[in-house]
């Protein structure tokens, strides 16, 4: 378990404190059993990356896919010549991409951070958890990909920031994965979520949200880890989501893909 950090305020940015969640929080969507094998096993290979100069910041401006695209700089006179880069356009971000052992799920992420798989000795064979950790040690978002799954549901008020459909499970049986960031809100407690839902989130009244994405004849859940009380307020999470660490997650997310 890590040490809870409160939000700070770094040169008008809000950073998140991450962490593993305590045990007296009840995600809305886990693999409670599956994770505490893992945990308890302790067995599992690491996967790293080689450090380089990339960052959250690189990763956040690169699209979760590459697409073609035209730039345009200016020529003599000012006259914007098209088909060349300005000298002050950023480096293409640098990425690696993991992929599971079963050779189905795989996602991209930065490439000065590293990916920690653990398997469980109570856990199928093709069953395993990828935690995604920064270059501070910070475990920032956690992938499972296999057949053992749990859901719970309760009532809540949720507020959305922002869904988008993940194009790389597109083709995956319904409901379709979406990215989904917001706050449920339930007997006056906020809890903040960024992870892969089962459908498009609703604002308004409603129920716990399943986070089980049906791939293939297994299932993947993906979360972003937060303290139990990551943002003061909606401005704060907002804040937070449109700053380098948020993009970055944000987009590792939209990057998830099953083939």
């Amino acid at each position: 378990m890590r040490r809870a950090e409160q939000p700070c305020e770094l040169g008008g940015v809000i950073m998140k404190g991450t962490l593993m969640r305590p045990a007296s929080r009840a995600p809305l969507v886990s693999v409670l059993a599956a994770a505490a094998a893992l945990s308890l096993a302790g067995c599992g290979a690491v996967v790293s990356a080689a450090p380089s100069s990339s960052s959250a910041a690189a990763f956040a401006t690169a699209p979760a896919s590459p697409s073609p695209s035209v730039s345009a700089a200016a020529g003599p006179g000012g006259a914007a010549t098209p088909g060349t880069t300005p000298s002050s356009a950023p480096a293409p971000a640098e990425l690696k991409t993991y992929t599971f052992p079963n050779g189905h799920v795989s996602f991209k992420y930065p490439a000065d951070w590293k990916v920690e798989l653990f398997t469980g000795a109570g856990s199928p064979t093709d069953s395993a958890t990828a935690t995604v950790v920064d270059t501070s040690g910070t475990e920032q978002a956690t992938v499972y990909s296999g057949r053992v799954a749990d859901g719970v549901s309760h009532p809540v008020t949720r507020t959305v920031y922002e869904s988008a459909p993940v194009p790389g499970l597109a083709a995956q049986p319904a409901p379709a994965a979406h990215y989904g960031f917001y706050v449920d809100r339930m007997d006056g407690n906020a809890t903040y979520r960024m992870h892969l839902a089962a459908g498009v989130p609703q604002p308004g009244q409603g129920s716990a949200l399943d986070g089980i994405i049906r791939a293939g004849d297994g299932v993947i859940l993906a979360d972003v880890k937060f303290i139990e009380k990551p943002f003061t307020n909606d401005a704060a999470a907002k804040s937070w989501l449109a700053g380098a660490e948020g993009q970055a997650l944000k987009a590792l997310l939209l990057s998830i893909s099953y083939s």
